[in-house]
């Protein structure tokens, strides 16, 4: 008899979901759960109408909007299109309700309680199940891993195929546990400890890897603190975070209305249990870090991986001996305005943004309300709080905090992203500077030169109240951590059931939906002029800001890249930069830095570089997402050993032609030098023979109807058609309280 090996939480839960393999061991998984928001899903329902497909399981899609509506009052609501006066935006949204309709899709609108940033509403109602794999067109869909999901950001592309098939092509990520060992000191959020295992690895220590979060710190949080961790795996690189589920979970899921009732909620439960990492697993890498060593942290720089305790000081550029790192040091401090050496408390703010979804839900709000509670926000500071959701915003008003926020001098806004990414009217001015809650601190992030800040939700209230950056632990007994003095009341008692609707609601596709089989043109030989960037640590933001990705179409973002780096502030483009340089205009290989497109899982950074041109890019590593992302758009990213990139750099610098020849992977340098490169087999013939990957899926109908029969019978709670039936809210209605 064959004994198992031990086996991870996150092998467990992706071995549970391959419905096939390839040769090269390209997965196609099951997805049983799909977010959708209004920014990143325009192109796949148009590719969807394009191809004449389905929405194959319209049951396990729920949608909202988020990204880029108005976060002001909605007592006057009446309809999208006469609430949101941004015109993008107004289309994007507009957009979104269109495609609902047409589709069959579940919604929250913005006449309707539960609408939410969708990282939030996913949780919130049930949605979110231990065990389950959960997908969406935004990168900190890692959000849901506190459950024991597995649950990644996923591209435009990558959206399209879900709703097609209910699945994605995927190859297994590695194993890295993070154990958090120890207690927490007085004063410490889960905020603090993520941005402290950030600065640990790095903004690239987890790529290629799911990271198990573990240990007697992380077991102790709340689910809302285990969201707020997971959330920011993306931020260390990671395909996703995960917390293996225990009683703290099933307490939270148990009532909601999308979770398993009954008998169902038995057989859950139990199989719940059984999704722990086995004693003896073994890990690709393993990190330890003392709870004890943290104390409250903010960032100083413009990646997450610049931080500092709250008690450090500016870091000197001087003190790196790594010229690169030096370098970045300067050109962040130089951003951020800032000034070695100086102490981190000392440092003035404008602003204070509370919300996102890394910090927007009743716990962080209740932890505001105890430091801000009898106290002012500085005179020379704007300060705003935006919950999470309608209902986190209904129960704040309930338990008296938003009375203690408006009290102080905040101002209480209505659910959205709001100004974590600055897609709407919330936005900071060029050299403001903010306290905020949110997950990137990337340039331009909040507002166009805006200087951001991250830190936890009690630590952002300090520094409203102080008009600095400040320790919390000022403002809190000694002998307490960030405990309520007052009563509390249970989230669960403000979540509602489903009510029913005459709109329609599709089945499972029918088999003879397969549609045309699309393509893309295919990536045999590519010869040209390559364009020299060698930045290490280049984000999504900095390839296209948001200010760009208000589009419904694919194309016409070409003009919009590297937007803050290749233009000046009045909009005429900057001599110096590179793709402005004549020789380097029509360049269709671009080489680069480490951890190139780090940061969204957001398609418009591929789109832009393939509108300019750029068909691969060649650099010593890769955000995971990002370089998956160019595969699903016909371009090739290539990954090369950093002096071999130096030496195509500085091909590059002279002016000197490569050419790339993906059928025999060799790169040709004008000198006759070749230099061969590896990619996984599977991706090859798709780019050399121009297969896109729905097309190639569809094949795979049977496997796939026969996985979810299976998957029916052994796991009935997953299936949605007790829920189906919702109402689209797309105008005010019966549901509209505000």
């Amino acid at each position: 008899m064959t004994v198992a090996s031990p086996t991870t939480l996150y092998d467990k839960v992706f071995n549970d979901h391959v419905i096939d393999t390839m040769e090269d061991g390209t997965c196609l998984i099951y997805i049983d759960r799909h977010l959708v928001h209004e920014v990143t899903s325009p192109q796949a329902f148009e590719g969807l109408r394009n191809a004449n497909r389905s929405v194959r399981r319209p049951d396990l899609t729920l949608s909202t909007v988020d990204h880029n509506i108005p976060t002001s009052s909605r007592k006057e609501f009446k309809n999208v299109s006469s609430f949101v006066k941004q015109p993008d935006s107004k289309v994007q949204c507009e957009t979104l309700e269109d495609n609902i309709k047409a589709f069959g899709l579940t919604y929250f609108g913005l006449g309707d309680k539960r609408q939410g940033i969708v990282h939030v509403i996913g949780p919130e109602q049930g949605f979110t199940l231990p065990g389950t794999t959960v997908v969406c067109g935004d990168s900190h869909t890692s959000t849901h891993g506190a459950f024991g999901a597995l649950a990644f950001g996923i591209g435009t592309s990558e959206v399209e195929h879900v709703l097609a098939t209910q699945t994605l092509l995927q190859k297994k990520s590695k194993n890295l546990r993070i154990s958090v060992n120890g207690t927490l000191p007085v004063g410490v959020q889960s905020k603090d400890v993520i941005l402290h295992i950030i600065g640990v690895i790095g903004t690239a220590g987890g790529t290629g890897h799911v990271i198990e979060f573990a240990g007697p710190v992380i077991e102790s949080l709340s689910i809302d603190a285990r969201m707020s961790i997971c959330n920011m795996s993306i931020e260390a690189g990671a395909r996703a975070g995960m917390i293996a589920p225990d009683q703290i979970t099933f307490d939270y899921l148990k009532g909601r209305p999308l979770a398993p009732k009954g008998a169902d909620w038995e057989k859950a439960e139990k199989y719940w249990k059984s999704l722990r990492s086995d004693p003896g697993a073994k890990y690709d890498k393993e990190v330890v870090i003392n709870g004890s060593d943290i104390i409250p942290t903010v960032t100083w720089g413009t990646t997450p991986q610049d931080v500092v305790q709250i008690t450090g000081k500016v870091p000197d550029p001087a003190s790196y001996s790594d010229l690169a790192q030096r370098a970045g040091v300067e050109r962040s401090l130089e951003y951020m305005g800032l000034t070695p050496n100086t102490p981190i408390n000392e440092i003035s703010i404008d602003k204070v943004f509370i919300g996102s979804c890394t910090n927007s839900r009743i716990e962080d709000l209740r932890s505001v309300a105890q430091v801000v509670k009898g106290r002012k926000v500085a005179s020379h500071v704007y300060a705003m709080i935006v919950p999470g959701s309608g209902l986190i915003k209904k129960q704040a008003e309930d338990e008296g905090l938003a009375s203690i926020f408006t009290e102080a001098g905040f101002d209480w806004r209505e659910a959205g992203c709001s100004m974590c990414l600055g897609m709407n009217e919330d936005q900071l001015k060029p050299y403001e500077r903010c306290a905020s809650t949110s997950n990137r601190n990337f340039e331009g992030r909040q507002g166009f030169k805006g200087r951001t800040h991250l830190m936890s939700p009690a630590m952002a209230a300090a520094a409203a109240i102080k008009g600095k950056l400040a320790d919390v632990r000022e403002f809190i007994p000694v002998e307490s951590a960030l405990v309520l003095q007052f009563e509390t009341k249970d989230s669960k008692s403000y979540i509602f059931p489903f009510a029913q609707t005459d709109y329609p609601t599709a089945g499972v596709a029918a088999e003879s939906d397969d549609g045309p089989q699309a393509g893309m043109p295919p990536f045999t030989v590519l010869k040209g002029t390559a364009a020299p960037m060698p930045m290490t640590n280049i984000d999504t933001d900095k390839i296209i800001p948001k200010q760009f990705l208000k589009t419904i179409k694919r194309t016409g973002l070409g003009t919009a890249l590297f937007y803050e780096l290749r233009y000046h502030a009045d909009g005429t483009p900057d001599p110096e930069f590179v793709l402005n340089k004549p020789q380097y205009q029509k360049s269709s290989i671009l080489i680069a830095g480490a951890n190139f497109g780090c940061g969204s899982s957001r398609e418009h950074a591929p789109w832009a570089l393939n509108d300019f041109g750029i068909r691969c890019i060649i650099a010593p590593s890769f955000a995971d997402i990002f370089e998956n992302n160019t595969t699903k758009n016909g371009m090739l990213p290539i990954t090369l050993p950093q002096q071999t990139v130096d030496i195509l750099c500085k091909d590059a610098e002279q002016g000197l032609e490569l050419e790339v020849d993906l059928p025999n992977q060799v790169i040709r340098r004008s000198d006759g030098d070749e230099i061969s490169f590896k990619i996984e087999s599977f991706r090859k013939h798709c780019l050399v023979n121009g297969l896109d990957d729905i097309g190639l899926t569809m094949q795979k109908k049977k496997l796939i109807a026969s996985f979810e029969s299976h998957r029916s019978a052994n796991y009935p709670w997953l299936d949605g058609q007790k829920y189906q039936k919702v109402p689209i809210a797309v105008g005010g209605g019966s549901n509209t309280d505000w």
